[in-house]
């Protein structure tokens, strides 16, 4: 017998400045939140909508985050 158990997978950005957010992958879709962020920006239906959201809540002018899967 085998049990499914799936442990979300969680990217960290990293921007010029330290650690600017995070993504989360959930049943739901993937969650970002913004580093220092008291509440998550939001949950969006792709990997690569959750880059473009995160990197549009950084700094105006910001390069593209670097992406780790942790």
């Amino acid at each position: 017998m085998s049990t499914d158990t799936r442990t979300p997978a969680l990217w960290v950005a990293y921007g010029t400045g330290g650690v600017a957010g995070s993504i989360r992958h959930t049943d739901e879709g993937y969650l970002v939140t913004m580093a220092g962020a008291d509440a998550p920006l939001g949950t969006f239906p792709s990997m690569e909508v959750a880059k473009a959201a995160l990197h549009g809540r950084m700094r105006p002018g910001s390069d593209w985050p670097r992406f780790v899967e942790h």
